[in-house]
């Protein structure tokens, strides 16, 4: 059994595998008031819980976008399994099969996401990653992180909205079905949902006017799935 863990900046999320298949994901906000002895408690509780109380593993990858965290998540860790647990980074980069762009500065989670495209796809692939940020990350098909855009995520979005205007309320992330809204939650449904699709599908008509029509495509992230005319 193999364990990746993905500490992202709304989650930590933890999958165990074998060589066929994943047994198990576990996943919990990443802002808490970690410890090496918190987080070995919270694995073993969560494993029990769905019914894996005894696991031997391994080995574990951690791939890290917020240092803040990393530390006590990786001591819990290997603490809890007695042995060294690696971290996405650059020594590591250099023995993967792409070639990592500003590997001092490239975030863990699009690296990760680039050695999946590369291995599954042979041709050039663009990467769009819904999470807190919202990523495009070109791979070629020599395997070669050609370029990467940022933009806030949809939750970023909204929040910011939110938090920056006086009457502007929280809202679901739901998709409209107009694209004006005809109260104050529709509406902002409509501007940033709706505006969303618009910048995806820009950034992929860009991309496929640089790199040709044959690019491939692929979406990843825990909102993937809200942008259904996507």
């Amino acid at each position: 059994m193999h364990l990746v863990v993905d500490i992202g900046n709304t989650d930590i999320v933890c999958g165990f595998y074998t060589d066929t298949e994943w047994k198990v994901i576990l996943r919990t906000p990443t802002h808490q008031p970690w410890s090496a002895i918190r987080m070995e408690h919270w694995i073993q509780k969560e494993l029990t819980d769905k019914g894996f109380p005894e696991f031997t593993v391994q080995s574990i990858l951690i791939s890290s976008v917020v240092p803040s965290v990393l530390t006590q998540i990786q001591k819990g860790l290997e603490h809890w399994v007695g042995y060294p647990v690696k971290v996405m980074g650059p020594k590591l980069y250099a023995t993967l099969p792409i070639e990592v762009i500003s590997p001092d500065e490239i975030g863990a989670d699009l690296v990760a996401n680039s050695v999946y495209a590369h291995t599954n796809y042979s041709s050039d692939v663009l990467i769009v990653d819904f999470g807190t940020a919202l990523t495009f990350t070109l791979v070629d098909a020599q395997g070669k992180m050609q370029g990467v855009s940022i933009a806030p995520g949809l939750k970023t979005a909204v929040k910011s909205l939110f938090s920056e205007t006086a009457q502007l309320p929280e809202v679901p992330l739901e998709m409209p079905n107009s694209a004006l809204g005809h109260d104050t939650v529709s509406a902002i449904q409509s501007g940033i949902l709706w505006g969303y699709v618009g910048m995806v599908k820009e950034m992929i008509s860009r991309v496929k006017e640089e790199r040709g029509p044959g690019l491939k495509v692929i979406a990843t992230g825990g909102l993937s799935s809200i942008l259904t005319p996507l």
